[in-house]
């Protein structure tokens, strides 16, 4: 039986399945001279090229709306502990 392959392309999406190790990650996420965008170590698709100064950018913007988020979601529980509030409902059937 032959082996497949564990690394590829499928309509244009890279993959890679072999066994990742601590030199591959970090050369996979640090390219100079290449895009924003390169090829994951390991599994489908693309990851963020760290040495492209765009990458810092998706980075930060990123990490400021999950803080927005954050802070939202504080001042909701903030509120959630405010007293209740009183609901009359007048029923006015003629």
């Amino acid at each position: 039986m032959a082996d497949k392959p564990t690394s590829g392309e499928i309509l244009g999406i890279p993959y890679n399945f072999e066994r990742p190790n601590f030199s591959n990650i970090l050369s996979a996420h640090w390219q100079p001279g290449e895009g924003m965008l390169v090829e994951k170590p390991f599994g489908v698709g693309y990851t963020l090229n760290l040495a492209n100064w765009r990458s810092w950018v998706v980075v930060l913007v990123a990490g400021a709306l999950l803080w927005q988020q954050e802070q939202g979601s504080a001042e909701e529980s903030q509120d959630a502990d405010d007293e209740p509030v009183e609901v009359i409902v007048d029923d006015d059937s003629n």
